[in-house]
């Protein structure tokens, strides 16, 4: 695509201030302005933030703006943001109002990113809208049963993409209708998840292999789609491997969230290492630098992702393997687009998670290789994105 489209990507970084969510959005904003794009952030949700110190919603939303900025600015995007209050107060910060207004007047395409935002008249007159749903299970339940409020949603948007991968195949229980989607997967700019010289594809193998992920431990939620429940929480995923650390003999370390002092003993009690995620997982640098200091990832999904056969691959795993870490990950049914056994490993069984354990330890060095060639060759967001904007067919 040769003509430069002005873009607004739409999100909730300020409203959810924590590394993933404000890595997902920059390697969007980068990704397009590296195909040569006008580029812009915007969150005008209408909802008020989370705020961390409080650890609920919050009415004033200085602490989103803050952080929103340190993010922007980290990216390169300093006065290419917005962040909207909502009502009554409808401040703008960081655009002027004036240019707030005019940004979507004059927008070409409008990424409404992770479903973030609920669209409404200023949105609206931008011409070409798209949903992008990066965690697929609920809402694709909901609009087949023809939910009122999720219909609503959708219908504002004139294009759907989604991150279930597996989407209309076979062994994939997520329905696909009524909404037509385009699949896609998460983009990632490569140089930066390139460790610095030392810490990268490793020329020999680590005495033993470190392996780690963050997450969130229990996330409240369910759907129900044909007579089964599926849930949002991983917790229910990793119980289902709770000796893993002793069938391998050595310890596998999480840095959790969203988990109480009951589950921390459980998980120790079975040669887990459990560190906090909070000094890690709100600012962007220790989230990267956790995964550059890391050998490999081991992984769970969230339960409907699995038990659907969504084919969804997570964010945190492609940059693991874009900083040339071995990522074992559970099975969604990624394994149809992308390449498993070498430097990625799919698993269903305890037993699969030990044979791969045991394949990287063997010859870390080729896996860790391989897994940066599949971020180069799967993850480029200059390729993913391409793809997403001809997929509009604009």
């Amino acid at each position: 695509m040769s003509d430069k489209l002005k873009i607004i990507v739409l999100g909730a970084v300020g409203q959810i201030p924590f590394a993933g969510m404000a890595w997902e959005a920059l390697h969007y904003l980068e990704g397009f302005r590296r195909l040569g794009h006008d580029v812009y952030y915007v969150e005008d949700t209408g909802s008020w933030p989370y705020d961390p110190v409080e650890d609920g919603s919050s009415q004033n939303c200085r602490n989103a703006v803050h952080y929103l900025a340190r993010v922007m600015e980290w990216g390169g995007f300093s006065g290419r943001w917005a962040y909207r209050a909502p009502e009554p107060d409808d401040s703008v910060f960081g655009l002027s109002e004036s240019c707030f207004a005019e940004l979507f007047r004059q927008a070409d395409v409008l990424i409404n990113w992770a479903a973030a935002t609920r669209l409404h008249d200023r949105h609206l007159s931008v011409p070409v809208r798209v949903f992008l749903q990066t965690d697929p299970g609920g809402g694709e339940i909901l609009a087949a049963q023809g939910d009122p409020g999720t219909i609503e949603l959708l219908s504002a948007h004139t294009h759907f993409f989604n991150w279930a991968e597996n989407l209309g195949a076979p062994e994939c229980q997520l329905p696909a209708e009524p909404f037509s989607y385009c699949l896609t997967r998460m983009p990632v700019v490569l140089d930066w998840f390139t460790p610095p010289a030392g810490l990268s594809f490793r020329p020999a193998r680590p005495p033993q292999v470190r392996f780690t992920t963050m997450a969130n431990w229990y996330q409240p939620g369910e759907v129900e789609w044909k007579g089964e429940v599926y849930h949002w929480s991983k917790h229910h995923q990793f119980l289902k491997f709770i000796d893993l650390p002793k069938r391998i003999d050595q310890p596998l370390e999480l840095a959790l969230g969203s988990i109480d002092e009951e589950a921390v003993e459980l998980l120790v009690a079975n040669q887990w290492k459990v560190v906090e995620a909070a000094p890690i997982g709100t600012e962007i640098e220790p989230f990267r630098d956790y995964i550059f200091g890391s050998d490999a990832e081991f992984t769970v999904a969230k339960d409907q992702y699995v038990r659907l056969r969504t084919g969804w691959f997570s964010d945190r795993s492609s940059y693991y393997l874009t900083a040339g870490k071995p990522v074992i990950t559970q099975n969604t049914g990624f394994g149809r687009v992308l390449p498993t056994g070498e430097g990625l490993f799919s698993f269903d069984t305890v037993e699969e998670v030990v044979t791969a354990c045991e394949a990287i330890q063997s010859d870390y060095s080729r896996h860790a290789k391989a897994a940066r060639a599949i971020a180069e060759e799967y993850f480029r967001a200059e390729t993913v994105l391409a793809k997403l904007l001809n997929d509009l067919q604009l």
